[in-house]
Formats: structure tokens, C-alpha cells, sequence
């Protein structure tokens, strides 16, 4: 009787780990049946049972009745009785496959079910009829690995799984385990195909799951069986050498299907033999033996071992082939069909398409060993002939570069083909060439490429861009470009190794290691016309680095230094000091000139530059420096326009932050040191910038490999935290001190965001823009105090206690460490706002502390007077506006470093950090940043923790200017006061 959905719910778990299981054939393979019996002589699994193997609501629609099977009784065997529980090929499926633990029978059962489902994946299932006439699906063609699979599950059945005895045999015959196993995976996916999607076609052949009479197609069907059964399989072994064809016919011989020619003779048609390229040699396989492999000649004279249905399966092979590829049909003229003679068409689809149709219908194509497969196109760039690397001067060359493809045999590396060569291919009519002494597939597209393989001219900037990157852009897209002749030659030396660099022998100073490779880099890249960037962290030395280049280069004409006017008395207290005896002259104030130079250095500012840079622009330099050249980062902007307009052989940036923003401040820097290296701003926003800032994926991966490549040679950055770098720096601790607003702090955060939000949804573009900024700007200055805000001067309520959480941390800080030991107890305060250090300093005053402020309006020697008075330990604190002291300043008695508000750009924090961080300094430094909870500011940090990374890579994001984009709602979030426990 039928089995309840609930009881094979709940017991068909344990059926599979308990019962072995038989497969029982039907006359219809999708009607056989999976019998689970207990070899063992238990009972059956009842109901109560747990389940776990099939879904809620799955049914399981199983009989229980009885089985006659076969068992050791002795020395023999004995058939018996025995219960068991019955369940369609169809639903015992999926049980087999997700039972744990099964019965080794099941288990054998289940493996063979999930070959059967590989094999429907791959499309391998062929329509027949039974021998009753029943309409049935088989699996087929088989394979070797195929076969070998089902032949190692038979191998594997135990006693169990087939002990069902063959009916009407006398003595005890059980069934052959091999054909059992084949008659199990017919079942599968003759079952798979009737699924409820053909419903519709109740009573359609090959659809319906009831059995369909199909007595008209024995002939069809017997050809279908023997596709499905074959013992061989075939395949084409590919011979290149020529074949003779009469008039399109194959004529070998009379012996050899020659009939057809004789005839065409007897007619009168011209027996003119022509040349075919190639031909398919037919070999035959046996599935039983895969060892066992012959030509169709030594299998029609009777090859032992193949069986006698051997030819009739080749001819039906071939013909199911002649069904995916139609020129194998002529075989089935020929007497015997071994060899296919090839026209130039057939030869060339079967070395494309149609090989891989073939190999997907069990047909393999066999490539013979002399066949190199395919050539290798490689744009190349390189000098005119008879010029060499040495000579080549990128800010004077006007000669053109040639760009050209390069066609080689194999992959890149191999021997580029001559000029003879390529116009052989250039005219090649056929899909393969003998190059070499070797056959070579023809592709099309390298054909189009030797006929016209001059690209061009490019000028020597985009020639080198190309040699560095790899790459080049050809009609629309990127493919592989390689330098040659000289121009590999100067590859090599400005990517291969530094070497290294003497100490010059007029620097009053010894050079670090690194400082020496930085030396080495800066002279090989000066020496060959092209500038550079050294973008080391600040305090690392590069003024003296930038020393020695010049004594080093030993150049008659003086070197020009370009720097902030903070910054003139530093360069020459240095030049003084590590080079003393070279003239160095201030080119500033009143009174400047640059009448009887005789080299040396003249030092001069970004300000005073704009305004001569016609005079700068007729003096002849040895070499220009612009240093914190993060200031002429805007191309547009005239001081940038006015250092591009001063000549010189060599060119030199210097800055920590060559990226604070985004890449473009980075093509303004490089564009300025190798002019044209990174193409128009344009182009490289478009080819680069877009890409690399657009986010994760693999195409801006790509960019950014190949952005790097380009810019790597020419841009030279380390880090204090780079191993071997500064080994004697001390430690520095960063630590982030969350602030409470106040009250009067909270109130008036939240009344400025619901009023300007308000006024921000209402506006749009610039208005909206503008708006966001200035809401930006009042949130940060009520996280600083209300007195800054509101411009009341009042900095205590009257009750004497602060009216910013902000200051109230920072006294208890300083009261910390101004009771320190006197060498730790200096501090250096930074703020981006000028009006906040001054109420600061009044508010220090009042308490009794020391302080000097210094920002944008301090005059260049009132700068150099308070950097010495805090040097030498006569101010305790020292108040820095952020964007004038942040750059450029040695103050290394400080032990203690205090961002009282966030700067939009880390990199900006860090070099204001780096004030007193640097070489030179002794003592650990500790960096405090204070920061409002819940506010604004909280999201500004996490964003700049994110960021970091990106200035570390020399990659940028939008920055202040990026947050105006935000919608309407992600402002919202960025800005809403989050209360804190």
C-alpha cells in the first residue's frame, strides 16, 4: 500500500543509512524502481523516525511489499524473500544524493544517479525506442572518462546492491553489474526530461511520462542505439602536408576511391590534380580499452581487439560528426572513410569553431606537433635608427619615435618576424603559412596587422609614456607595447638599479643611506633631461638632499629654489650650514636683483616669482626647485602658469603631500617636472584619474597598475615608517580624545542644522554648494567654542567655567604636560582658523602660560625670530595656523603635538605633525586630536582614517569640495547631532 507524505518524511533517513538498495529496470527506463531492503534481517524503518534529508512538504510516494534476493547460504547461495520498500527512479533520486552516511549499496547507487546528472548537464542524451517500442531517453555518446566512471561505480557495487537473481534462469544468475549500472543512468535521464514544464504535451513522445508506442521508428531507433552503445569513438588527426584533389573529388588511387575520377575521365571532364593544404586522418578508439587506437584502414583489414561491430560504429560516429561539422559527409562516399582532403575554408574552420563544436560532440581534433598555433602581436616604440639611449634629451628632442607592430612566433619573447616575413603574411590568401620550417595558423586580424603595421609617430614624451606603462591605445583600445633599441635601452636606466652615488666632497654633512639612493635618483634623473618629484615625508631631509644634488651636479649656472616665504631663511641657514662657501642669495623684498650671478643658489618665493618671472625666465639655470610644491598643485592658477615659464635643463619638485586631493594636483607636479609625460590634464583625467578615483573593480585595478607604472620612475616617496628609513626616530603615539559638547554648544548645533538644511533643499548649484560650506564651517566653529561662532570674545560663562568642552580638555592637557620635565613640556597647538588661536592665546594668557601665535600675516623674519625663541625654550606653547605653519618649520623641541580641530586632508595634518616629527628629534612625540562626539566632526574622522590610505599611494579623494555633492539626505546624516550617553 501506498505510503503516507508524513510517515517517508519523517523515515526516509533512515532508510538510506540502514537499507541496502537494488535497481529494478523497467520496459520504460524512467519506470524503474529503487528497492531498500534490510541486508541485515531487521525490520524496516518505521514512521516515528527522524528525518533529514528531504525539504519540508516533499512527498514521498513509495510502495512497501516484497523482494526475492539473493544471499550467501554456506558455500553457495540461496534466493529468499524479503520486505522492502519501493520508490520511482525519479524520487529516489534526490534521497540518494543527500542521504549522510548511506548504506554502501545506496552510496554506489547515488554516485552512479549523480554521474547520470553530469552527463544531461553536458547535454549528453540521444531519443530512442525500446525494444518494446517505447519511446525512451539514453545517455550518450559516452567518452572514455565517462565510461571509465561507470565502470568503476559497477566495480564498486557490493553483493547488496545487485542481488536481485535474473528471473526464469536455472541456476542462480545475478545481473551483470556494468549493465545494471548503464540501465540505472538510462533511467535518470530518461525521467529528468518529463518534468511538470511538459504538461502540456500529455501523450507527446520523449515529454509525456506515460509510456508512448512508437513502432514506425525501429530503423531510427536502432541507429540511436548504436550511438548510445558504440564501443569506439573517432577523432581527427590534422595532416598538414598537401593532398591531391580531381575537380573537388578525392582521387588517391582506384584502390583508394578513385572511381569517381575514372568516371569523370570517361566523361570527358579534366582529371587536373589540385593541391589541397591539408587533410583529417580518421582514428578510431576503443571505449573499452582506451589504450587501443588505430586508422580506419588497419580497423577495415580487421584490427584484432575492436569487436565485430567495430566499422558499423565508425560509420555511425562519423555520421553523428558529418551532423556538427557537414564536410566529414564526404567520408561516408568514400569506400573507407580514413582521409579527408581539406580546402583553405575547411582547413581554417577546423582550426577555429569547429574544433571546439567537434570536442563538445565527443570528437577530438589532434594538432600535429610541428603546428605553432598562433603568432604574437606586440606594439613597439622606438628611436629613429643610429640614435642612441645617451642622447636622448626630452626637453629638446624634436625627433619623432616610430610606433609600429611586431609580429613574433609564440608569445612575446619570441624572435620577431623580418621585414620579408611579415610581407609574406601581409599576403597570405590561406589560413596556414609555412614560417620557419613550421607550419603557422593565419588569424585574420594579424594578417590586417602586417599589411599595415606603421601606427605612426609619437613624440619622445608619449614614446617614453608608452615604454613605462606597458601599453598603448590603438584605435580606441589598450594592448601590449614594449620599447625597443635605445629607447629600451633608457628604460632600463631609469627603472633599473640606482647604483650608487659618491657623497660630495663639499657637504658638511653625512648622508643617510636612504638620502644617498634619493641623491643617486635625483642625479640619474637630471642627467637624462627628466625631472623628478622627491615626495619623502617632511623631515626627512630633503633641503640637504637637494644640497648635495647641486654640489654633485657641479653645474656652472646657479640652481633656483622656489619655496613659501616662511621658508627663505631656512633654505639658507641649511645651504650655509652643509655647504658653506656657495653663494646663495635671497631674491625677495626690496632691492632684489639677480645682476653678477656666478652660480650657487638664489632662493626666491612662490609670491615674488609671479610677479619676475620674466626676469627669472631670461637668467640661464642649472636646475629649478620648487619646494612644498604642493602650491602650484592648480595648473591654472597664475603662480603655477609663472614657474612654467622659467627654462631650465632639470627640474625638481619637493613635497610630503604630492596628492592632497586628487590626481590631477599630481599631472600638475609631474607635467611641470617632465613636461608632457602624462599628456594634456584632460586626457589624463579621462585615461587615469577618472578610473583610479571611481572606486574597487578590475578595470580600475588596471588603471591604476598602469597609472603607477608611469609615474613610479619619476616620483620618489618614503616614509619615516619605512623599514630602515629613520631608525633613530623615537616613537610617536597618536591618540584620539573624544570631546561632550555643552549645552550651549548642543543648542546651537542643532538650530544651525534644521535652518540650513532647510535653506540647503531649496536651493540648487552654486547657491546650494555655498550653502552646505558655510553650514560646514559654522558646525566646525561651535565644535571649537560659541565664542568663535558667535564673535561674543567670551570664553567662560559667569560662572567661570568653560563654554566649549574642547577648551576645558585642553587645559587639562596642558596642565598635564606643562608640569612635565622641562624638555618634554613644549606644545605645538595648530588650528585652521586664525580667530580661534587668538582667543586661544588670550584665554592662555589669563591663565598664565606662555605663547606666541604665528600665522598667514607674520612677516618672513618675525617667522624666524619666534621659531628660534621656541627652539631654545623660551615659549612653552606655540599657537600655528594650520595652512601657514604647517609646512616647512623645524621644531623639534616640542614633545607634544595638539590638532584642536580636523583638517578636511590627512596629509595636511600630518605634515603640520611632522613640524616637530622629523630627523633631529629626540624625544617621543605624542599627537593629540580633539574631537566633538556625536557631531560632524566624529564623521569627518572616520572619513580621513579612510583616506589616509589613499594619500599614502599618492591617491587623493575630493576633500572639502567633495561634500558639497552629497544629496539632501546624506547630508542630513553627515550632520545630525548623534546624543551620547
Amino acid at each position: 500500500m501506498a505510503v503516507t507524505v508524513e510517515a517517508a518524511t519523517a523515515g526516509h533517513a533512515s532508510v538510506v543509512r540502514s537499507c541496502a538498495a537494488v535497481f529494478l529496470p523497467a520496459e520504460a527506463p524512467r519506470e524503474g524502481r529503487i528497492a531498500f531492503w534490510r541486508a541485515d534481517g531487521g525490520d524496516l524503518p518505521g514512521s516515528g523516525e527522524p528525518a533529514d534529508g528531504f525539504g519540508p512538504g516533499e512527498a514521498w510516494t513509495g510502495d512497501r511489499g516484497e523482494i526475492v534476493v539473493a544471499r550467501r547460504h554456506g558455500k553457495g547461495a540461496r534466493a529468499r524473500t524479503v520486505p522492502a520498500l519501493f520508490l520511482p527512479v525519479a524520487e529516489a533520486v534526490p534521497l540518494l544524493l543527500r542521504a549522510a552516511r548511506p548504506h554502501p549499496a545506496a552510496a554506489c547507487w547515488g554516485a552512479a544517479a549523480r554521474h547520470a546528472l553530469h552527463l544531461a548537464a553536458r547535454g549528453r542524451l540521444l531519443p530512442g525506442v525500446t525494444t518494446g517500442d517505447v519511446d525512451a531517453w539514453r545517455a550518450g555518446p559516452l567518452d572514455e572518462s565517462d565510461v571509465a566512471q561507470l565502470r568503476a561505480i559497477a566495480a564498486a557495487l557490493p553483493a547488496e546492491a545487485h542481488a536481485v537473481p535474473l528471473p526464469g534462469a536455472g541456476p542462480l544468475l545475478l545481473p551483470e553489474q556494468f549493465a545494471l549500472v548503464r540501465a540505472f543512468v538510462d533511467a535518470v535521464v530518461d525521467a529528468l526530461p518529463r518534468s511538470p514544464a511538459a504538461a502540456h504535451a500529455v501523450g507527446a513522445p520523449f515529454a509525456a511520462r506515460e509510456p508512448q508506442r512508437l513502432p514506425g521508428a525501429r530503423g531510427w531507433a536502432a541507429e540511436v542505439a548504436a550511438g548510445v552503445d558504440a564501443g569506439v569513438r573517432v577523432s581527427l588527426r590534422l595532416d598538414l602536408r598537401a593532398h591531391e584533389v580531381f575537380d573537388g573529388a578525392d582521387a588517391e588511387g582506384p584502390d583508394q576511391g578513385g572511381g569517381e575520377a575514372d568516371r569523370a575521365a570517361g566523361a570527358g571532364v579534366s582529371r587536373a590534380a589540385v593541391a589541397s593544404p591539408a587533410a583529417a586522418v580518421v582514428q578510431v578508439h576503443s571505449l573499452a580499452d582506451p589504450s587501443l587506437v588505430t586508422d580506419v584502414p588497419r580497423l577495415w583489414a580487421g584490427a584484432d581487439h575492436f569487436g565485430p561491430r567495430a566499422t558499423v560504429d565508425t560509420l555511425l560516429a562519423v555520421r553523428r560528426a558529418a551532423r556538427v561539422w557537414p564536410p566529414l559527409a564526404r567520408l561516408l562516399e568514400r569506400p573507407v572513410p580514413d582521409v579527408l582532403p581539406l580546402s583553405e575554408e575547411e582547413l581554417y574552420d577546423l582550426l577555429g569553431a569547429a574544433a571546439g563544436r567537434l570536442g563538445a560532440a565527443g570528437v577530438t581534433v589532434h594538432w600535429p606537433r610541428e603546428l605553432t598555433r598562433g603568432l604574437t602581436a606586440t606594439a613597439v616604440v622606438r628611436p629613429a635608427p643610429g640614435t642612441a639611449a645617451d642622447n636622448f634629451d626630452f626637453f629638446k628632442t624634436e625627433e619623432l619615435l616610430e610606433f609600429r607592430w611586431q609580429i613574433a612566433l609564440g608569445d612575446q619573447a619570441g624572435e620577431p618576424l623580418t621585414e620579408a616575413e611579415l610581407d609574406l603574411l601581409a599576403e597570405a590568401h590561406r589560413p596556414v603559412v609555412r614560417l620557419r620550417d613550421q607550419w603557422v595558423v593565419v588569424d585574420p586580424d594579424l594578417v590586417r596587422k602586417a599589411r599595415k603595421r606603421d601606427l605612426g609617430l609619437l613624440d619622445p614624451v608619449d614614446a617614453l609614456s608608452v615604454a613605462l606603462t606597458g601599453t598603448a591605445e590603438v584605435d580606441g583600445e589598450q594592448v601590449p607595447a614594449v620599447p625597443v633599441g635605445a629607447l629600451a635601452g633608457l628604460r632600463e636606466r631609469v627603472t633599473g638599479d640606482l647604483g650608487t652615488v659618491a657623497q660630495p666632497p663639499g657637504l658638511h654633512a653625512t648622508l643617510r643611506d636612504y638620502q644617498l639612493r634619493g641623491l643617486a635618483w635625483l642625479d640619474r634623473m637630471t642627467s637624462l633631461g627628466l625631472g623628478g618629484c622627491l615626495a619623502d615625508d617632511m623631515g626627512l631631509g630633503k633641503t640637504v638632499t637637494l644640497i648635495a644634488l647641486h654640489l654633485h651636479r657641479a653645474h656652472p649656472a646657479p640652481t633656483l629654489v622656489v619655496c613659501p616665504a616662511s621658508l627663505l631663511g631656512n633654505w639658507q641657514r641649511e645651504i650655509e650650514r652643509f655647504a658653506p662657501g656657495v653663494p646663495v642669495r635671497r631674491f625677495h623684498g626690496q632691492g632684489r636683483t639677480l645682476a653678477d650671478l656666478t652660480g650657487g643658489f638664489v632662493l626666491t618665493t612662490y609670491a615674488t616669482m609671479r610677479t619676475s618671472a620674466a626676469d627669472l625666465a631670461a637668467r640661464p639655470w642649472g636646475l629649478v626647485v620648487a619646494d612644498e610644491a604642493q602650491h602650484v598643485k592648480n595648473p591654472h592658477a597664475a603662480t603655477a602658469k609663472a614657474l612654467r615659464t622659467i627654462p631650465s635643463p632639470a627640474r625638481v619638485a619637493l613635497t610630503g603631500t604630492p596628492v592632497e586631493n586628487n590626481l590631477s594636483e599630481l599631472w600638475a607636479l609631474l607635467d611641470w617636472t617632465t613636461p608632457g609625460l602624462l599628456g594634456p590634464l584632460k586626457a589624463f583625467r579621462a585615461r587615469h584619474a577618472r578610473l583610479v578615483e571611481g572606486g574597487e573593480n578590475a578595470e580600475n585595478d588596471e588603471a591604476m597598475v598602469r597609472l603607477a607604472r608611469l609615474v613610479r620612475p619619476f616620483l620618489l616617496r618614503r616614509k619615516k615608517s619605512d623599514p630602515g628609513i629613520a631608525p633613530e626616530l623615537p616613537p610617536k603615539t597618536e591618540t584620539d580624545h573624544p570631546v561632550t559638547l555643552t549645552r550651549e554648544q548642543a543648542s546651537l548645533y542643532e538650530a544651525v542644522v534644521r535652518e540650513t538644511l532647510a535653506r540647503i533643499e531649496a536651493s540648487k548649484g552654486i547657491a546650494r554648494r555655498g550653502l552646505v560650506m558655510k553650514l560646514l564651517m559654522a558646525l566646525k566653529q561651535i565644535c571649537n567654542h560659541p565664542a568663535q561662532y558667535l564673535k561674543d570674545g567670551a570664553l567662560s560663562t559667569r560662572s567661570g567655567r568653560p563654554r566649549s568642552g574642547k577648551l576645558e580638555l585642553l587645559d587639562e592637557l596642558l596642565d598635564t604636560i606643562l608640569t612635565e620635565s622641562e624638555s618634554a613640556g613644549a606644545v605645538l597647538i595648530f588650528t585652521q582658523y586664525v580667530e580661534m588661536a587668538r582667543l586661544l592665546e588670550a584665554h592662555l594668557s589669563t591663565r598664565g602660560v606662555g605663547t606666541q601665535l604665528l600665522h598667514g600675516g607674520t612677516p618672513v623674519a618675525r617667522r624666524e625670530e619666534m621659531v628660534d625663541r621656541f627652539q631654545s625654550g623660551e615659549v612653552p606653547v606655540f599657537l600655528l595656523s594650520l595652512k601657514a605653519a604647517g609646512t616647512g618649520l623645524n621644531l623639534t623641541r616640542a614633545g607634544h603635538v595638539i590638532h584642536y580641530d580636523r583638517w578636511w586632508n590627512p596629509a595636511v595634518e600630518e605634515q603640520a605633525t611632522d613640524r616637530a616629527y622629523r630627523i633631529g628629534q629626540t624625544r617621543p612625540v605624542q599627537v593629540h586630536r580633539l574631537i566633538t562626539e556625536g557631531t560632524v566632526e566624529d564623521r569627518i574622522a572616520e572619513l580621513l582614517a579612510a583616506k589616509q590610505a589613499l594619500a599614502d599611494a599618492v591617491l587623493g579623494d575630493g576633500g572639502e569640495a567633495a561634500l558639497t555633492e552629497l544629496s539632501d539626505a546624506e547630508l542630513a546624516d553627515l550632520v545630525a547631532l548623534r546624543r551620547t550617553a
